[in-house]
């Protein structure tokens, strides 16, 4: 086993290329960079329009590398799921995105091994406070409404019929 040489990168998702952040970290290393761009866009196709973190490691010796994805930001997948171009600039006052409390699950879901979250309820909660700094309501409510309605346990069920059916 030669030695190890990890290069973590931003790209968009389905769109990296042998071009910057990935062509001039990995060419030096003397891999195939058009096999690794091929690979991770492979992987993060499902991300497409969205920032995903990745991580190349490569053996030096043998060459051979391997791909991780990380999840793209809560920010990135609610301006997806909510289908918004970017959040609002004044988050108080202009509310341009809905999603429903199923998409914040959704999200949820997605981010809890990134997450401190302990239960799918808490990185709910973390989804809707990022609602609450983008300006995007949640079933048509102010997010931070929203969050008042979960503490008092209104969307309970709505999470527990989430989990069991997935």
């Amino acid at each position: 086993m030669g030695e190890k040489k990890v290069i973590s990168a931003l790209v968009s998702g389905g769109e990296a290329s042998a071009g910057p952040p990935l062509g001039p970290q990995l060419g030096p290393l003397g891999v195939n960079v058009l096999a690794i761009v091929t690979e991770i866009n492979k992987i993060t196709a499902d991300f497409k329009g969205m920032r995903v973190p990745v991580k190349v490691e490569v053996d030096q010796e043998t060459k051979q590398f391997s791909v991780s994805v990380g999840t793209p930001t809560a920010s990135a997948l609610i301006i997806k799921e909510a289908g918004i171009p970017k959040g609002s600039g004044k988050p108080n006052t202009e509310l341009p995105g809905n999603l429903s409390f199923e998409k914040v699950l959704g999200i949820a879901k997605v981010k809890i091994p990134d997450s401190y979250a302990k239960s799918l309820k808490t990185a709910a909660k973390e989804v809707v406070g990022s609602c609450v700094s983008m300006g995007v309501k949640v079933e048509n409510t102010d997010p931070r409404q929203f969050i008042k309605q979960m503490d008092e346990g209104k969307w309970d069920k709505a999470i527990t019929d989430y989990e069991t059916k997935k």
